[in-house]
């Protein structure tokens, strides 16, 4: 199945890309994403246990099962800039996405 993974801040940077194009067999998690990713980029594997994961715009756990067509997001911890607390996550994660993290 097709996912989409979106990368934020130093993870963008360290792989070249803010999104990638994945093909992963049912019953892939997050996590196995980002062992992939891993394996390909070996510079992002430090940032695993800092690192936030996201499915479809709202926090995962790595263990999240996806689906076809879903968009998985890891966000490296980032210093600087701000998003109204009333946004909730959905605007936070879109605040990123659309304009991406500022280091």
């Amino acid at each position: 199945m097709r996912v989409t993974v979106r990368l934020f801040a130093r993870l963008r940077e360290i792989t070249g890309q803010g999104e990638i194009e994945r093909q992963v067999p049912e019953g892939a998690t997050a996590d196995s994403v980002w062992e992939g990713l891993a394996d390909e980029f070996p510079g992002i594997r430090q940032y695993r246990t800092i690192s936030s994961c996201a499915v479809n715009e709202e926090y995962a756990s790595f263990g999240t099962s996806l689906a076809e067509g879903d968009e998985v997001a890891f966000l490296p911890p980032v210093s600087g800039g701000s998003v109204g607390q009333r946004d909730g996550i959905r605007g936070r994660f879109r605040a990123v996405r659309d304009q991406g993290f500022h280091v």
